[in-house]
């Protein structure tokens, strides 16, 4: 799915095991499925959710592992090449959903909110910041 690869930043492996996850769920939760509204809305939804709890047990499982880890030094690369998809997958998590569910899959601000859970103006900060974000990484 590639509502899926764009969420994961391009991370293909993850989003073919996401992707896999997402109809493991559709199938076990059919039953919830209310005839009359798009299935493929209901399904895009669905994936939404599941790579977001993925992000979420991910951040838990590595903030449990950094409390673990000695401290290093961030390391830098002065080198490193800026395109558009490398640039978005270096957003934060809560931006580059936003972002993608808005300039690439269409949705608007209601939508986005009512699948994320935040509000309408939350989405929009969100999507003004990756912006502002991604621009400046360009400038530079």
């Amino acid at each position: 799915m590639a509502i899926c690869l764009r969420l994961c930043g391009g991370r293909r492996s993850e989003a073919e095991d996401l992707a896999q996850e997402t109809f493991v769920r559709a199938w076990q939760k059919l039953d919830l499925y209310r005839p009359g509204t798009e299935f493929a809305a209901w399904l895009r939804r669905l994936a939404i959710n599941v790579v977001l709890s993925s992000r979420r047990s991910a951040r838990r499982r590595w903030r449990r592992e950094q409390d673990l880890a000695p401290a290093r030094p961030p390391a830098s690369d002065p080198s490193r090449s800026l395109d558009l998809e490398r640039a978005i997958a270096r957003l934060p998590a809560h931006q580059r959903h936003v972002l993608v569910l808005h300039d690439v899959e269409g949705m608007q601000h209601e939508e986005i909110a009512r699948c994320l859970g935040i509000r309408p103006g939350t989405s929009k900060a969100r999507l003004h910041r990756a912006r502002a974000r991604l621009k400046q990484e360009f400038a530079r």
